[in-house]
């Protein structure tokens, strides 16, 4: 601006020069002409100026003289500031949606009026979302749970809402919404199914454990009531006496089988210095199972020359109550074989027997404590409920898995593979006979 004003006196000396000389007239007509030219010459960099401002860019701002000179290099400097703050937010923005990408919970922002704006791939699958086509819809509309609906128009998130996913019937989430932004809000989707299970777990083994000892409570208070108030025969009274005895024996058995699960559950893993002579303990196993069975059944046994290292203890008390069941659930006349065989670098245990089997459904649960496929036969064979469990974490603890083949009516098969780990050098590297 002062550079203008400048030059417009520079240019007001020769036209005053030229009206005292010649006439003011020709002055001023000289004067207007300067002015003009100027005017004309800064009309083009308007021009120049409005062009660009369509489709403004670093790289084309416009070039001028004089004044024009330093507003179009400011001009350039400040669309290079604002194209280098574009480029950081929009970086900024991707870590963002990034980051929301990668949290395992699902994330779905809403507008005030319910309305998607962004989730996550976490809270598509959960929530049966696809933010290609649902950006915008009222997520009411798409989650049509009615508890969740109900949840949504209520308005009170203090707590959270556990619903079944709509696309997996057997998982559980924990669904909780939080403003931000002012009137947004932000719905946080969690996977509780695991923990769902655990304290479904921890509230059936509490009633479990509770039904288990009250019957045979009951059963010790009313004959102790009968012996004390009512005159007996010896006879009668050593009856009612050796039942209390075997009322007394099953507590006993079922807190022994509680402890044993907790020292499994709670004891660091078994050492690898230990060496279990595997053909020895099965032939103990194996002998106890004929004792128990009473000549009803036969029993094999087939063991390689095959030893391991573990804790001799955990795994006769896993050995042993899969050889137990297996005559307890085998009717008189039933064949029952015990293998322990090489498979390759590790070593196999099983348990086969011809016996009356187990339904499929009932497999995948037959390691939970107190829980029972058949309730009515695992009573009158004396069995706790806690036998498979103990099984489950004795294996686990020298990293064998459980695996179960059976069938109603054709018999079981329970299994254990043992890795080369566990092997003793000369067992691992030795061949079958």
């Amino acid at each position: 601006m002062i550079q203008s004003l400048a030059l417009s006196f520079v240019f007001a000396i020769p036209s005053f020069v030229l009206g005292i000389l010649v006439s003011p007239a020709w002055g001023l007509a000289f004067f207007c002409v300067v002015l003009a030219l100027r005017q004309l010459k800064s009309l083009r960099y308007f021009s120049r100026l409005e062009n660009w401002t369509r489709d403004p860019s670093a790289q084309d701002v416009p070039e001028g003289a004089g004044a024009w000179d330093e507003v179009f290099a400011r001009l350039h400097r400040h669309e290079k500031e604002m194209r280098a703050a574009i480029a950081r937010r929009d970086v900024e923005l991707q870590q963002v949606a990034a980051a929301g990408q990668a949290i395992v919970d699902g994330i779905v922002t809403l507008d005030t009026d319910n309305r998607i704006v962004w989730c996550n791939i976490a809270a598509g699958n959960q929530l049966g979302l696809d933010l290609r086509s649902d950006r915008g819809q009222p997520i009411a509309n798409l989650v049509r749970q009615p508890a969740f609906v109900e949840y949504l128009a209520v308005g009170d998130y203090s707590r959270p809402l556990r619903l079944s996913s709509v696309r997996d019937d057997g998982q559980v989430l924990s669904i909780h919404i939080l403003p931000y932004a002012g009137g947004d809000r932000l719905v946080q989707v969690r996977d509780v199914t695991q923990s769902e299970r655990l304290d479904q777990m921890r509230r059936d083994f509490v009633a479990n454990v509770s039904h288990e000892l009250r019957t045979p409570l009951t059963v010790l208070s009313g004959f102790l009531e009968t012996v004390r108030e009512l005159p007996l025969a010896a006879a009668e009274r050593d009856r009612y006496l050796a039942m209390m005895a075997e009322q007394s024996g099953r507590m006993q058995s079922i807190v022994q089988d509680l402890l044993t699960l907790s020292t499994l559950e709670s004891s660091p893993p078994p050492p690898g210095t230990e060496l279990v002579h595997v053909p020895d303990l099965l032939g103990r196993l194996q002998r106890d199972a004929e004792a128990l069975s009473g000549g009803r059944h036969e029993i094999s046994l087939a063991a390689d020359a095959v030893d391991i290292f573990g804790a001799e203890s955990e795994l006769a008390s896993a050995f042993g109550n899969l050889i137990s069941n297996a005559v307890r659930y085998t009717p008189a006349g039933g064949k029952i074989d015990i293998a322990w065989q090489r498979r390759g670098s590790s070593a196999e245990f099983s348990v086969t027997d011809n016996g009356i089997g187990i339904d499929a459904r009932h497999i995948p649960r037959l390691t939970e404590r107190f829980y029972r496929a058949d309730l009515g036969r695992s009573r009158e064979t004396g069995g706790t409920g806690l036998g498979l469990a103990i099984v489950k974490h004795a294996l686990s603890r020298h990293q064998a898995k459980l695996d179960v083949f059976s069938a109603p009516g054709s018999g079981s098969r329970f299994s254990a593979l043992f890795p080369a780990t566990r092997l003793t050098a000369e067992s691992s590297c030795a061949k079958p006979m």
